[in-house]
């Protein structure tokens, strides 16, 4: 068995992960361990268990309905954003058009823009509208850095695409719409799952666009989370921690079942292939 032998360098290097995975352990176990405690000041464990705190955060938040309404703007955000971000992304590395470097260079900025950058005027405008505070509106800010999220990602995957396939479909006679389901479609699979893994994700986790936009019946659960911490009135601790312990499982579970049917690593692989071809 060849032994491994570790420089002071690399030492020190796992040493630092053994240090942040510690780090971040002890911190899902305090919360976890809080969220069932009945009360816990200065012992390395509450004084006692109870689950009350659950079925209280469940009644007075409503957890169920925030679940469905984050599952739902979730999976609207992803499917749009692949309906359109596909077709986009394909004109954009098929095609050549004045302007093409100024368009990519706009589908960056809502990717390196904080959020509540552009997030306050885009609520305003929504609301004027009349599409703040509902779903749709949700739906619509969501859709701002995700829908470019997607473009820019797809794009390295269709220039990978010899574009002698497509010839010689339409050789074949086959249209534009049946190229891009039956022949590029397949082929570009790995890309659009590796997309909307990221997207999925990426809006279970956006705050500063779904807390402007949101209202009473469409607050997803990260909202709901900052309401409980930073809302009006007292409440206990054991309480957040429970929502908090929810929402990291909920994502965590999504993220599972997304990983289930695509490895995000394809997209690196794939697009380092592209450049080395």
């Amino acid at each position: 068995m060849r032994k491994v032998v570790l420089s002071p360098s690399g030492w020190l290097t796992w040493a630092g992960v053994a240090v942040f995975l510690t780090f971040v352990t002890s911190l899902i176990v305090a919360v976890v361990v809080s969220s069932f405690g009945t009360v816990w000041l200065g012992t390395w464990l509450p004084a006692g268990f109870t689950g009350k705190w659950w079925e209280q955060t469940w009644s007075e938040f409503g957890l169920g309905n925030t679940l469905l309404v984050t599952l739902e703007v979730a999976l609207l955000v992803v499917l749009i954003s692949v309906l359109l971000g596909v077709p986009a992304a394909y004109v954009l590395a098929r095609r050549t058009f004045p302007g093409k470097k100024i368009v990519s260079l706009l589908l960056l900025l809502p990717l390196l823009v904080p959020p509540i950058t552009y997030g306050i005027p885009l609520a305003t405008l929504l609301y004027q509208w009349g599409l703040g505070g509902n779903m749709t509106g949700v739906v619509l800010a969501n859709l701002v850095p995700s829908l470019p999220f997607v473009v820019l990602t797809m794009t390295p995957f269709v220039e990978q695409v010899d574009r002698r396939v497509e010839d010689a479909a339409r050789t074949l006679g086959a249209g534009t719409p049946r190229i891009m389901f039956s022949v590029l479609g397949p082929l570009l699979l790995p890309g659009i799952l590796a997309g909307a893994v990221m997207v999925l994700v990426r809006t279970v986790g956006m705050f500063e666009l779904t807390f402007l936009t949101s209202g009473a019946d469409s607050e997803t659960l990260v909202v709901a989370l900052y309401a409980a911490k930073s809302g009006a009135g007292i409440r206990a601790d054991q309480t957040v921690d429970a929502i908090a312990v929810v929402y990291m499982l909920s994502t965590v579970l999504l993220l599972l079942v997304a990983l289930r049917f695509v490895n995000p690593t394809q997209l690196v692989t794939r697009v380092k292939e592209a450049a080395n071809d």
